[in-house]
């Protein structure tokens, strides 16, 4: 077994960990820890919303795994014209975090492992009616049945981690 890296070995470990988003748009200001209570607001009001528009409803989900009903398209299909609309925006206008640093925003190749994921991610989703993003509100809602998916995406992304530099990408 060789010990030696080759040079495509380092490029495609170079193009591997650039997809890692995390630390590009990162704040190198320093705050008090109180500043994290807005985070804190932000998420509470963003779990309102998506109890108030049955986005965490298990119901939901399953009508539209089985493409019952238009409900949860129509809110993910909303969600993605918004989020179109805002890059362009801070794109064309350049516009900056509320505290002055520049936003900026790198082009990602196309990767097969972006489908397996998905596919993984959509069969999780349609198996357990829990996307990620809204375990804590359902959780929050009195469904604790949910705590178990919410340690299972843990695990799987702890796992993941401790696995990535051996897994195919």
């Amino acid at each position: 077994m060789q010990n030696s890296l080759s040079n495509s070995d380092i490029q495609l470990d170079f193009e591997i960990r650039s997809q890692d988003t995390i630390c590009i748009n990162e704040s190198h200001l320093q705050h008090k820890w109180y500043h994290n209570f807005k985070y804190l607001v932000v998420g509470l009001m963003f779990g309102v919303i998506f109890v108030k528009a049955e986005v965490i409803s298990w119901f939901r989900i399953q009508e539209m795994f089985r493409l019952q009903s238009f409900h949860m398209y129509g809110i993910i299909g909303s969600a993605v014209v918004v989020g179109i609309i805002s890059v362009w925006l801070i794109k064309m206008l350049r516009i900056k975090t509320i505290y002055g640093e520049a936003i900026t925003f790198t082009p990602k190749k196309f990767n097969k492992g972006q489908i397996y994921g998905g596919l993984i991610f959509g069969l999780g989703w349609g198996l357990t009616g829990a996307c990620p993003g809204p375990l804590f509100a359902q959780i929050g809602t009195g469904a604790t049945v949910v705590s178990v998916v919410l340690l299972s995406a843990i695990g799987g992304t702890w796992v993941y981690g401790k696995l990535r530099d051996i897994l195919p990408h």
